[in-house]
């Protein structure tokens, strides 16, 4: 499951806080980072490195590498309602760069679990038995995904969240830091789970629990609102 390091080089996109943690993932694993691209680095005052990295300027840098020797870390979060990370993953792969699965040292990875491309598991986390995750989803710091969940593409489960057995998370959604999510249920496409929440029934797509609109809709119940 885990991609290991052959003769390809990786390029880092984006230097925010998810990168440097993505930084740090590659080289835990002995990936020689040879450069970052990102525009706001690019539009300083000429920086040359960054985190010891060479700064390659804008994604527009890429053009220069041979598809067959380089690969792409999304260093991009999941910020909900942005699309950014998405839209990199999906426009560089259609130019046929390749993001490598990536799963931290310290991780615990059962062996009948399923990666897709993209994938990045960071320290700590742990995804059990035959649980699938999708393409470009993040598994943040010591997140935890229990047996048979099936996880969609570019999804971010934030540090420490916990999902019990049989879960199944929609595509582009958003689990925050600490929520926990019941066994067996289901969270919609794009829906958003905040900080720290107990979901205890399904999430509609594009659906937010808690809900906004809870407090001031007396007349709805949290099952409708959700």
């Amino acid at each position: 499951m885990t991609t290991q390091p052959n003769q390809n080089h990786a390029i880092l996109l984006g230097a925010g806080g998810h990168a440097k943690v993505v930084l740090s993932l590659a080289r835990a694993l002995g990936w020689d980072v040879v450069g970052v691209c990102d525009p706001a680095l690019t539009a300083a005052l000429d920086p040359q490195e960054w985190h010891g990295v060479r700064v390659l300027g804008t994604d527009a840098a890429l053009a220069a590498f041979d598809v067959s020797t380089v690969v792409l870390l999304n260093g991009v979060g999941q910020i909900p309602g942005s699309g950014v990370r998405e839209r990199l993953f999906e426009e560089w792969s259609a130019r046929s760069f390749r993001f490598p699965t990536l799963v931290h040292p310290s991780a615990s990875v059962d062996p009948s679990a399923s990666l897709d491309e993209g994938a990045q598991v960071m320290a700590g986390a742990v995804v059990q038995a035959d649980a699938r995750i999708g393409r470009n989803t993040i598994v943040n710091t010591r997140a935890s995904i229990d047996h048979d969940s099936v996880i969609g593409a570019h999804v971010h489960i934030a540090p420490g969240a916990t999902l019990c057995g049989s879960v199944g998370v929609g595509d582009g959604a958003y689990i925050g830091a600490g929520a926990t999510v019941v066994q067996g249920l289901q969270i919609g496409r794009g829906a958003f789970l905040t900080a720290g929440a107990l979901l205890t029934c399904n999430l509609r797509e594009a659906g937010r629990w808690p809900s906004r609109e809870v407090t001031r809709s007396p007349g709805i119940s949290q099952e409708q609102d959700k």
